[in-house]
């Protein structure tokens, strides 16, 4: 690491940042509705988004600051195994394929903001609906506060902030003000900052990655070289080379698939796709939102890359920033810095948001005040999403960085947990809105409980989302486990429910509903009770 400040990075990193400030405070005149005191506008851009918006925003949503700093990292310490991402990313697109179209249809036919307004309308059950609102909120929270963790890991590289010893308040004033402007536009302008932020960051890393993975390798003396670093490494340190060794092959296959099965089911990727003006962007962007996999594949060999260039940290999420300062000029090093920084800021933006529609929609007005008016909903959506982003700095200030990553890795178990309840709800009615219920609660106990179990060479529990599955014997995703016993439950208790004539909610949906699209006759007119007002 470079002694004091990079000032050249840094002033390039400050000049794409207020750049993009100014943007998403401009964000709130691009196409500027004749109603903006609506959930629909500010939480959902007015369900107005085409192809290629869409797709730059689901991407920088989904392809976050964390990603660009994690997956690298993880190949830097683990070996291929850091890998999983690259396939799980190819299976969830035909996955998406056939479930988002079928639930923006019905979304748009009836003005539903959030995947808890489809459970409740579908299934007739607030209960139910509460609970995927909270587990998608408590999903959302520790991956808010790892793209803050992302921006803090640029700044320690470029030297802000300064040393351990250094006051707190000036040690972290930086990422205050990162933190400060990032409430500030996302409040003023709501999805449609993200939304135009996203082409500068997508823009941005597409660069990045190009330069790195032709002009590094060049410095290193090619593939080969890098190759048998990072092969020297991993046999030394007894992991087995390249290739992960037989025993983690289902660890690897099953954090792939319940990845893929979980990555929308989190709000924020709802977000991004309800905002979207018809149901054709939907599938259009299902085809080509894969090009993103190919840009994570060649990020993942970032992490050969830092240990060719012989980089040492202690806290492996330094790795590829500082692999970019020892190996990039300061100028492009700046740009890197940048695109990591920025990518940070369009996820948690609509993170936040997506989290404050969650409350908005399923506490405050299912169970606080059923008579919100639209103004009110959308001024308290604003409000939880600033209260979001608030604990989300508190967790990254006051806690180790290694919690808020086993918090995330907790929440891709909790998040995978509405699946049943979600995507089954799209093509089936036959569950049970009380099985669903006794199927998500199974699954939320044991997946906590089994990873509170899980121990780390750093910490006695949470360390880590693998442990033998039960029955098998082999060492798998907890989640994916969890989610299995979920299912199993709710379908023997829906057999049993439904012996005993027990009362079922009611479907305020109908089978056309789900193919429904902008324009169609009834579209956006046909507005239930709960929801209507709330649409614009």
């Amino acid at each position: 690491m470079k002694d004091g400040v990079n000032g050249v990075a840094l002033g390039v990193f400050i000049f794409f940042f207020l750049a993009v400030t100014v943007m998403g405070f401009l964000a709130a005149r691009w196409r500027r509705a004749d109603d903006e005191h609506s959930l629909d506008e500010w939480g959902l851009g007015g369900r107005s988004f085409g192809t290629w918006v869409t797709w730059f925003l689901l991407g920088g949503d989904l392809y976050t600051a964390y990603t660009f700093v994690a997956v690298p990292a993880a190949v830097y310490a683990a070996g291929a195994a850091g890998f999983f991402a690259v396939p799980y990313t190819i299976l969830v697109y035909p996955l998406i394929f056939t479930f988002l179209p079928r639930l923006w249809s019905v979304s748009h036919k009836h003005g539903y903001v959030t995947t808890s307004d489809f459970v409740r309308g579908r299934f007739g059950s607030k209960g139910l609906s509460l609970a995927v609102a909270v587990t998608g909120i408590l999903a959302t929270m520790p991956y808010i506060a790892l793209q803050l963790v992302g921006i803090q890991a640029v700044l320690d590289v470029m030297g802000v902030g300064g040393g351990e010893n250094t006051n707190w308040f000036v040690k972290d004033l930086p990422l205050l003000i990162a933190f400060g402007v990032l409430a500030a536009y996302t409040y003023s302008s709501g999805l449609r900052a993200p939304a135009l932020i996203a082409f500068v960051k997508d823009t941005l890393i597409y660069i990045v990655i190009a330069v790195a993975i032709i002009y590094i390798p060049i410095k290193l003396g090619g593939f080969d070289e890098i190759f048998k670093a990072a092969s020297d490494k991993y046999t030394a340190a007894g992991a087995g080379g390249l290739v992960p060794a037989e025993a983690g092959q289902w660890t690897y296959a099953t954090l792939a698939l319940g990845s893929a099965l979980a990555l929308f089911m989190y709000p924020h990727s709802i977000t991004a796709t309800l905002s979207s003006r018809s149901r054709e962007v939907i599938r259009r962007n299902t085809t080509i939102l894969p090009l993103y996999s190919l840009m994570l594949g060649l990020l993942a060999l970032l992490g050969f890359m830092a240990i060719a260039a012989g980089v040492k940290v202690t806290n492996g999420q330094l790795a590829i920033p500082q692999l970019f300062e020892n190996m990039f000029p300061d100028w492009f090093a700046g740009v890197a810095f940048a695109a990591i920084g920025i990518g940070a800021l369009v996820p948690a933006a609509i993170m936040s948001i997506a989290a404050a529609n969650l409350f908005t929609r399923n506490i405050y007005k299912d169970f606080i005040k059923p008579d919100a008016t639209p103004q009110q909903e959308t001024r308290v959506s604003k409000l939880v999403s600033l209260l979001v982003k608030v604990g989300a700095l508190v967790f990254v200030l006051t806690m180790d960085k290694t919690v808020a990553i086993n918090f995330q890795l907790l929440g891709g178990i909790w998040i995978l947990q509405t699946f049943p309840a979600l995507v089954g709800g799209l093509f089936t009615r036959w569950f049970h809105r009380w099985a669903l219920l006794g199927g998500w609660a199974l699954g939320m106990l044991y997946g906590t409980f089994a990873a509170y179990g899980v121990a780390s060479p750093t910490q006695k529990h949470f360390g880590g989302s693998s442990k033998e599955i039960p029955g098998i014997g082999e060492i798998g995703y907890i989640g994916l486990t969890a989610f299995v016993l979920n299912v199993v439950v709710s379908v023997v208790l829906t057999f049993a429910l439904r012996a005993f004539n027990a009362p079922d909610g009611a479907d305020e949906t109908s089978p056309e509903d789900y193919t429904a699209d902008a324009g169609d006759p009834g579209v956006e007119t046909e507005l239930p009770p709960a929801t209507a007002g709330s649409t614009h």
